[in-house]
């Protein structure tokens, strides 16, 4: 019972750091962007949080403990993405929007804000699902005999209360000890794990040699596959824009991308390479082979001294809940500011938005629920939701900033290009009728997309000078 303590006090801190912090909460400006006025060493933490979900946890891991090494392609597509994001942070927190379909309208069209943010709910409810699974599994981890059903309905709730009492104001709070709480239990972990396993030169006599590949047993395409998703997700990550519009100003939203690349880096290196400790300890175990997603939960609750495993289930509670508020949060400002009030209600009063928004945000943690029984992998629910938001939102949402020939035309056609492409390649995948697996569904969608995008613009007049200059301008 010891873990179920601790894991519940911490829960408690969360809620009551969140409760304490609704006071605060006047404006939608408070409620959906802390304000504007975050350092950059709070959105540091609340960065690396948003980034480092389930998808790490479990799909990322499971993908590490099955292939090895090879599965930080996956994690390198967010390196590079985030990399790129620095030249564009000052630009985006100029600009001083709420949300990303902000953005797509301001350059493009409304009808550029309806995609956008149609594509990026499908994808964010897809995230917000798996977190659920993912913190589902960590309490049939502690209580085997609990209904995974109620489980995820647990977790699906703590999250509700957190994030309706006070939004994005108690995210970026809480996120600095998430994050810390995270690379802290895991820079522990690793070394332990790599000792359980019997030292270096014991793991690579156990495991396969591809697991310790560049591009490990499955080649490079597969490889590719990974990287494409995050990378172009990372790049019009509707949540990393909506805190670069919670930074103080310019300057504080490029230095915490700075901390972003450099905490990244070392949770996600980290992470896979403990699941690949985890496979030099199971490697003669069938009953754990096959259910290599929950291999960091396996190993901290029966393979490291009980301080090291708790600081590991705790940081993965981190995880869990630091992602799933986010993405519980990102597609109900959308909902609220981007339909709601854009296109029904325009001169409703900053309670009434408020309280819209927390409606939304119940409704589709409601529906977040329901989706999560449609997918038996989180690996392939966060391929599904990278490609949607990375092929139908990331390319005109770049072209904005970095290309002035990109017209309306251009824009509204990739974004329903890319969105269009994703759903059916999902579909066909859910039915059993396509044999593209979600490794590879980036390609078709984001190849459609960007074509779409480039030919269009080509086809159609200039946009005038007012709908480009303000994206071109320094964010300095």
């Amino acid at each position: 019972m010891t873990y179920f303590y601790v894991i519940a006090i911490y829960l408690a801190i969360l809620v009551g750091v969140s409760y304490y912090k609704s006071r605060s909460v006047k404006t939608q400006e408070d409620f959906m962007v802390a304000g504007r006025a975050v350092p950059w060493y709070l959105l540091v933490g609340t960065l690396v949080c948003t980034w480092i979900g389930s998808g790490s946890l479990f799909g990322g891991a499971g993908r590490a403990f099955r292939e090895g090494f090879s599965a930080l392609w996956m994690s390198a597509g967010a390196w590079v993405g985030i990399a790129i994001v620095y030249f564009l942070a000052g630009k985006v927190r100029k600009i001083a929007q709420f949300t990303v379909p902000d953005i797509l309208e301001k350059r493009y069209h409304p009808s550029a804000r309806l995609l956008g943010t149609v594509a990026i709910i499908i994808a964010y409810l897809t995230i917000a699902s798996y977190q659920f699974i993912g913190g589902g599994r960590l309490l049939n981890l502690l209580f085997p005999d609990l209904d995974p059903v109620y489980a995820k309905a647990i977790i699906a709730g703590l999250v509700v209360l957190y994030t309706v009492m006070a939004g994005m104001m108690s995210i970026v709070t809480i996120d600095v000890v998430n994050g810390l709480m995270i690379i802290i239990s895991i820079m522990i972990a690793a070394p332990l794990a790599l000792k359980g396993a019997g030292g270096w030169t014991e793991l690579i006599t156990n495991l396969p040699s591809t697991h310790f590949d560049v591009f490990g047993r499955l080649g490079l395409l597969p490889a590719l596959g990974l990287f494409f998703p995050t990378f172009f997700l990372l790049l019009g990550e509707s949540s990393i824009y909506q805190k670069f519009f919670s930074a103080r100003d310019a300057k504080s939203a490029r230095k915490a991308v700075i901390g972003m690349i450099v905490g990244v880096l070392i949770i996600e290196t980290l992470m896979a390479a403990t699941a690949v400790f985890g496979r030099g300890i199971y490697h003669n175990d069938p009953s754990i082979m096959g259910n290599g997603e929950t291999i960091l939960l396996q190993i901290a609750r029966h393979d490291l001294p009980m301080v090291a495993g708790l600081l590991l289930l705790t940081g993965a509670v981190a995880i869990i809940f630091s992602t799933a508020n986010t993405f519980l949060m990102v597609p109900s400002t959308n909902l609220a500011r981007d339909v709601y009030q854009r296109f029904i209600n325009p001169n409703i009063s900053e309670k009434g938005i408020i309280r819209f928004q927390r409606i939304m945000i119940v409704l589709l943690a409601v529906v977040a629920y329901i989706v999560s029984s449609f997918f038996t992998s989180i690996l392939d629910m966060a391929l599904y939701a990278y490609t949607m938001v990375g092929a139908a939102v990331t390319p005109a949402l770049l072209a904005a900033f970095l290309w002035k020939r990109v017209t309306v035309a251009g824009g509204v056609s990739s974004i329903a290009a890319g969105m269009i492409v994703t759903i059916i390649f999902g579909a066909l995948n859910s039915a059993g009728l396509s044999n593209l697996s979600y490794d590879y569904i980036i390609y078709p969608a984001a190849g459609t997309s960007i074509f779409f995008l480039i030919v269009i613009s080509l086809l159609t007049p200039h946009s005038p000078e007012e709908k480009w200059k303000p994206f071109m301008e320094s964010g300095d």
